[in-house]
């Protein structure tokens, strides 16, 4: 692994690779503060651009001091751009907008305001909310997509990071920024299935120059299996000089495998969304020691609903330091998930973040 890079140095702190990234789509982890965060030891967050203009507003952000003061987050902030939810909505839902090669034309359900979203306008959204890391706007698709489709998102992903690059660039000299406070700037690989289709976008990416790369497209089959040859393939056509954004993948199993590849930030909503729902992550064994474990069944799923939690006086788990284990047993969480009481969801959520960021430590700790 010494060949990838091991760190990315923002204007708001170092990232450690591999680094786990929470979503805070709206400017916040669901359920937890920024204490918890750092108690967790999160490293930076990842934001949404297309959420944000909506809610609380860009004129909001402004007005609340940009991301980091709004949120009371100190350290490194990455804004998706919002390429993924003109996938999810306007791709497979005409309805609710447009996606023509300008940008993204959107109105959302229950509002009468439209939104207007252009390669241009998300490098000028992102920078002004203080994004450390800003991301292309791309055209995300599925890997079972037909080929004109593929061809078509490759082909409008390449224009639009070429219009997102000019922009920022634009924006760095008007504000003076230095290399040490610019922002970062990600372009991100389409071509779904295509072998083919992901060397072009990345050469003609490449060609343009960023400084660094995301996978892009959803990176599951219809099965809801890891595409883990076209994720292999995609890492092999970039340098490995450049950092990559394994974009929306945060299954810790993926997250191992990925790391293997070269891929060194991941982000993804459903370790929090697992939480909340009553879904929690067991390590198998300790820290300490020979971390080979990692390579067979290293943890399992605890479901606290089960019957079995409900007079259980031992943490979550014996091997995790977070808040929650130092302090609870795995039978009160139960009494406060069945009560659907919101202090359950804060402390599940604490859970298995750390559990998250403990696993990028163990993984760390495998390579020295």
């Amino acid at each position: 692994m010494s060949r990838f890079p091991s760190e990315l140095n923002l204007a708001h702190g170092r990232l450690d690779f591999p680094v786990f990234l929470p979503d805070a789509t709206f400017g916040v982890v669901r359920a937890v503060d920024a204490s918890d965060l750092e108690d967790c030891r999160v490293q930076a967050l990842v934001m949404n651009t297309f959420h944000l203009m909506q809610k609380p507003g860009s004129s909001t952000i402004s007005a609340l001091g940009g991301l980091h003061r709004m949120s009371g987050w100190p350290r490194p902030i990455i804004t998706d751009s919002g390429g993924f939810q003109a996938y999810s909505l306007i791709r497979q839902n005409a309805q609710f907008g447009q996606l023509t090669d300008k940008g993204l034309f959107f109105q959302p359900e229950g509002s009468s305001r439209k939104y207007q979203l252009t390669p241009e306008k998300t490098v000028q959204l992102q920078m002004s909310y203080g994004a450390d890391v800003v991301i292309c706007l791309d055209d995300c698709t599925h890997a079972e997509n037909d080929p004109a489709e593929q061809r078509k998102s490759v082909d409008r992903t390449v224009a639009w990071a070429k219009r997102c690059k000019s922009e920022y660039a634009r924006l760095v000299e008007q504000k003076k920024l230095n290399e040490q406070d610019r922002p970062r700037i990600f372009a991100v690989v389409q071509g779904g299935g295509s072998r083919d289709l992901r060397r072009e976008c990345a050469e003609r990416l490449l060609e343009i120059g960023f400084d660094g790369y995301g996978y892009g497209g959803w990176p599951l089959d219809g099965q809801g299996n890891l595409l883990e040859d076209m994720l292999a393939w995609t890492r092999e056509l970039i340098p490995a000089e450049y950092p990559m954004h394994a974009l929306g993948i945060g299954h810790p199993e993926n997250v191992l495998a990925c790391y293997k590849m070269g891929y060194g930030m991941f982000d993804c909503a459903m370790p929090t969304r697992d939480a909340r729902h009553g879904r929690l992550y067991v390590f198998n064994f300790p820290a300490d020691g020979d971390q080979s474990g990692l390579n067979e069944k290293w943890f399992k799923y605890l479901y606290i609903h089960d019957e079995k939690h409900l007079k259980g006086d031992q943490p979550l788990s014996p091997y995790c330091d977070c808040l929650t284990c130092r302090r609870y047993s795995a039978g009160y969480l139960r009494h406060l998930f069945k009560m659907n009481d919101s202090l359950y969801m804060r402390l599940a959520t604490v859970h298995n973040l750390r559990f998250m960021t403990q696993l990028t430590e163990r993984i760390r700790a495998g390579e020295k």
